[in-house]
């Protein structure tokens, strides 16, 4: 289950509601969470480590990310790694991290932009290393950059990564070609995130949708950006069989690809918790439904609006 908070957040969530769905989905039987320091600045933390506290009998696995010093998402080509992820500016977010969270080690740590080129560097292999020789973390992953499934693969190749975080739905199918062949191979787990397109494949935007003053989909879900993705909602809801609900035929899209080690969803209600948990427990699509998923790839590269 994935979650966002304050800075660059969702609006139309409340700390109230968002707790009833963290308690709902740990008593339903979710025992994975994403999270990271920058949700909030800590708030996202603080509030699943309440959650962690009330179930202490409950094995929950918590993952969460250390931000990019400059702030900046997502990298650049040209950053330099002692620019982003610097030794002490890692360890001074796992404590923090942890601080916020209430736990002695993390289940997973990942890097929260990532540039290929820093492939062998050796300054984050030896953070890494230290971190688990040490247990404040138990596996070391990286969220990848949007729309850049390949900017990481020499990095998987070290051996050094556990998992990859990467966006996967029915529109980026990209990761399929060369990032998944891969993780089968080295046994790296993925984390596939936005499963929803942002919550375009719920089918509850139109071209006419606006965001409230603070909301992080105001400035992605920009007019050029908008158009083009309800307008390919639609095709695909039209072309869909009357029985395959749209979010629900969305999220088992994913979860039917055996490289998937867990999907991420956003989980403000309760509605939303017992939605995606639903998803789970349904059989997989059937071959003619599939065939015609694939059919609405949509490859987008970054650009301004991308973040």
């Amino acid at each position: 289950m994935g979650r966002r908070w304050g800075e660059g957040g969702w609006t139309g969530a409340s700390d109230r509601t968002g707790m009833e769905a963290l308690h709902h989905a740990i008593e339903s039987g979710c025992n994975f969470f994403d999270t990271a320091w920058i949700y909030g600045r800590g708030h996202s933390e603080k509030m699943l480590g309440a959650a962690l506290r009330d179930h202490p009998h409950k094995k929950l696995y918590v993952a969460t990310k250390v931000p990019p010093k400059n702030r900046a998402w997502p990298s650049r080509r040209g950053d330099r790694l002692d620019a982003i992820f610097p030794p002490d500016h890692i360890a001074e977010y796992v404590e923090k991290s942890l601080a916020a969270l209430g736990t002695d080690s993390l289940d997973l740590l990942q890097f929260h932009v990532w540039e290929d080129a820093w492939a062998n560097d050796q300054s984050w292999m030896r953070a890494v290393d230290e971190l688990k020789r040490t247990k404040l973390i138990g596996a070391v992953g990286i969220s990848v950059n949007r729309w850049e499934p390949l900017n990481v693969i020499d990095t998987l190749k070290t051996g050094l990564i556990d998992s990859v975080q990467v966006i996967y739905n029915i529109f980026d199918q990209a990761p399929e070609d060369q990032l998944f062949p891969l993780c089968r191979e080295l046994d790296i787990g993925v984390i596939a995130r936005v499963p929803f397109d942002e919550g375009s494949l719920t089918g509850a935007l139109s071209a006419s949708t606006t965001w409230l003053e603070g909301d992080w989909r105001a400035s992605y879900f920009v007019p050029e950006n908008l158009v083009p993705t309800v307008a390919r909602v639609e095709a695909l809801r039209a072309a869909l069989p009357g029985d395959a609900p749209l979010a629900q035929t969305a999220l088992r899209f994913i979860l039917d690809n055996d490289a998937v080690s867990t999907v991420i969803p956003g989980m403000r209600s309760i509605a939303h918790v017992d939605a995606n948990l639903a998803c789970s427990e349904l059989g997989p699509l059937t071959e003619p439904l599939s065939r015609l998923l694939r059919q609405h790839r949509w490859d987008r590269e970054p650009t301004w609006w991308s973040q």
